[in-house]
């Protein structure tokens, strides 16, 4: 499950930043060199950014490295701690399932609409894909995770 969650979604966002420098490269060859700027360059490298965040999502999930608020909750020990654990994966995944929900809905509009981006003509359907699939990867690192979650440690 670490090969995919971390080491695999690492390896896809550094091909997606590696991707995002050769094409602003490219951009900054052909301008100042050639005098022609690539007018689909800023729309594609930040659809490979949205991609890139939301991909790394689940690796953050995976090793419970995502911001968490622990001032309060560090102060109890036992059950007390195990209950706010539980709800804090509860919570977690109630709003990961919303958020796939809702960015489902906003894909299959874009999606169904046909509508491109400015630009470059990519579908906006392909760049807002990102969000579900970043919040299910999500949900799906915590519960490959959830023992780890309820401990509230490494």
């Amino acid at each position: 499950m670490r090969f995919v969650f971390v080491t695999l979604a690492r390896g896809v966002m550094g091909i997606l930043m590696l991707a995002g420098v050769a094409i602003c490269f490219s951009n900054v060859v052909a301008r100042y060199l050639f005098g022609y700027a690539l007018f689909w360059a800023e729309e594609v490298m930040l659809f490979l950014i949205i991609w890139g965040v939301f991909i790394g999502v689940g690796a953050a999930a995976y090793d419970r490295a995502h911001l968490n608020m622990d001032l309060f909750s560090n102060s109890f020990k036992g059950r007390i701690l195990a209950f706010l654990n539980a709800l804090l994966v509860a919570v977690l995944l109630a709003c990961c399932v919303f958020m796939i929900i809702q960015s489902w809905q906003v894909v299959t509009l874009f999606y169904q609409g046909g509508v491109t981006s400015v630009s470059a003509g990519v579908p906006k359907w392909i760049a807002h894909l990102a969000l579900p699939v970043g919040f299910a990867l999500m949900a799906v690192a915590v519960l490959a995770r959830l023992k780890l979650y309820l401990r509230g440690s490494d």
